[in-house]
């Protein structure tokens, strides 16, 4: 069976149970700061079970318009980082699909999700009984034993035997430090797990207690590549992987039939970080040295490292982007922009080769010198002054039989990361103004222009919706800079619209409320951040009149009317997804 078979069937499978395909959400997620990346197939839906959001009355950014139903199916592609160094195996992915299929506000719940399961499973699948077992919630102090999924179980076909009592992996939730969370049952075929169910009937706060939702939900997530290997070699897949199959077939026949030196795990480690790389892209990460660029950069250069194992001495990301768009492009049109997608990846190939190139020099003086092993701070300079991964220094170092003190480094690297820490906190939206006389005339013009900016981020998301983030901003004595999310060119009357509302709360002279609080509790308190923010535990807040809230390390006027008036002078592309504006402050 091919991948977009089974996510056809999947999908037509749920619709004809009344339920309403959403296409999949972004992998970065707009309404949820708690994660980096779309972790799992519900996180689009954690408003919906809380019932913070109506599904036939609140907007879903996803589709900007209300979902329309209680029942929803997807396939979603979701990152998980927490194992990089895993992948290669039989089993880790960093990237994944998850099918799914939700219920809300008590449309159905445990009866129905397992009636559903099974029919799929026995109907569609066709998989024996006999080769199966389900797990079900043993109880501990969060909960009781689950007895209803038990019983509901056997009903089906299943033995006492069949059916686990678990804590383990059986209360599941939630994503990030609060959310829907509950018991959970678990599908295993020949001991491949291959669907869970989770019955969300709490909601974990993020002080960690548990109260009962009003109105109880379904949330399961069936791997997409799991079922699809079990669909494809349904008596041989134990003696398979993911890797046979077609969503990364044509990716290992290339590599193969292209390296000098083949070997398994690097082809998979190529193929995997390929597919997250270029759906990473796609969603307008780009690569960068901290948080979800880091991410990426991090999965190419390892796509560039196994690529020089493998001893491939040509450029394969053109032939390798056309097969993974011949079997996803169909379903997942963003990953169509071929000619932005390369541009990325070819221009982090070359700055990791310079990186290599430079850093293997370097390398070699000291190897010259006879060493056994590297001490952990000339380790650390050779990464900080040549961005040479600590991974590829182990590498070079064990073909010289010289040893690296790893510990060692590590405690370097902590020491910068705690001196650049306290560096940023001297700084303001990204702008140094720590060499700036807080007197000088400059510095005011900039803290006017800099309040201005949050204004204006509140006003464009008025205007344009909830999908508009701030993705940077620069500031100088004349002009300000600001990037934010936004597919397409604004018109004009879209432009003046946020220039009257800006206008209009500068008269209104908002008052400006500063507050320290714990991350955590700003952003469940609607205190909006930027993409790029490493924030601290603690972090300063700016509330401006209750209309505009933002994490911001400041300074800001003392009286909004201070800014006088906004004008916008240009708004244009900055990169693909990302616009940007340029605006000055006048007196009235």
């Amino acid at each position: 069976m091919q991948s977009k078979d089974l996510r056809k069937k999947f999908i037509e499978f749920f619709e004809a149970r009344e339920h309403k395909f959403i296409k999949s959400a972004s992998l970065v997620p707009n309404e949820d700061r708690t994660v980096l990346f779309n972790v799992a197939g519900m996180q689009q839906f954690k408003k919906y079970w809380s019932l913070e959001k109506d599904t036939f009355a609140d907007t879903h950014p996803g589709i900007n318009i209300p979902l329309g139903s209680d029942r929803i199916v997807t396939s979603q592609p979701c990152i998980r980082t927490n194992d990089i160094d895993e992948v290669g195996d039989q089993g880790h992915l960093t990237m994944f699909e998850m099918l799914g299929n939700f219920s809300f506000k008590g449309s159905y719940f445990k009866k129905e999700a397992i009636e559903f399961a099974c029919d799929w499973i026995f109907g569609v699948l066709k998989l024996d009984i006999r080769e199966m077992y389900v797990t079900v919630y043993k109880g501990d102090e969060r909960a009781s034993f689950d007895q209803e999924c038990y019983d509901l179980w056997m009903a089906k076909g299943f033995t006492d035997e069949q059916i686990i009592r678990t804590v383990e992996d059986n209360f599941w939730g939630p994503v990030g430090n609060e959310g829907p969370c509950g018991p959970c049952s678990e599908i295993f075929y020949k001991g491949l797990e291959i669907w869970n169910l989770v019955f969300n009937q709490y909601y974990k706060h993020s002080d960690g207690n548990l109260t009962t939702f009003e109105k109880v939900g379904v949330d399961t997530g069936a791997g997409m590549e799991r079922q699809l290997l079990v669909a494809t070699f349904p008596e041989d897949f134990l003696n398979k992987t993911v890797y046979d199959t077609d969503i990364f077939a044509s990716q290992m026949a290339l590599l193969k039939s292209k390296a000098n030196n083949y070997n398994e795990r690097s082809a998979r480690i190529i193929s995997d970080h390929f597919r997250a790389s270029v759906f990473l892209i796609a969603n307008q990460v780009l690569p960068s040295n901290i948080e979800r660029g880091y991410v990426l950069r991090r999965l190419i250069r390892r796509i560039l490292r196994h690529l020089k194992q493998l001893v491939i001495p040509e450029n394969l990301f053109e032939i390798m982007l056309q097969n993974l768009q011949n079997t996803f492009g169909d379903f997942y049109s963003e990953i169509m922009n071929t000619e932005y997608i390369l541009d990325v990846l070819n221009k982090e190939a070359e700055k990791f080769n310079l990186t290599l190139e430079n850093g293997i020099k370097e390398l070699n003086l000291i190897f010259d010198k006879n060493i056994t092993r590297i001490d952990g701070k000339t380790a650390f300079y050779i990464y900080e002054t040549f961005g040479f991964p600590i991974e590829l220094i182990k590498e070079e170092a064990q073909n010289r039989n010289v040893e690296v003190n790893e510990e060692e480094f590590v405690i370097e690297f902590e020491k910068h990361r705690e001196i650049s820490k306290a560096g940023v906190e001297k700084k303001f939206g990204g702008h140094d103004l720590s060499n700036i006389d807080e007197n000088s005339e400059s510095f005011k013009i900039r803290t006017k222009l800099h309040t201005a900016t949050h204004l204006l981020l509140k006003a464009l998301r008025m205007v344009l919706g909830d999908d508009v983030f701030q993705k940077g901003s620069d500031i100088n004595d004349e002009r300000l800079r600001f990037d934010f999310t936004f597919e397409r060119k604004m018109t004009i009357e879209e432009i003046k619209k946020v220039e009257e509302i800006v206008n209009q709360k500068i008269q209104e002279g908002l008052s400006i409320t500063k507050q320290e609080m714990k991350t955590e509790e700003a952003i469940n308190n609607g205190f909006l951040g930027s993409f790029m923010a490493k924030y601290p535990e603690i972090v300063t807040t700016y509330n401006m009149g209750g209309w505009s809230k933002e994490i911001c390390a400041g300074p800001h006027v003392q009286n909004i009317k201070e800014l006088g008036r906004l004008e916008i002078l240009k708004e244009e592309a900055s990169a693909q997804g990302i616009r940007r504006i340029k605006a000055i402050l006048k007196d009235n």
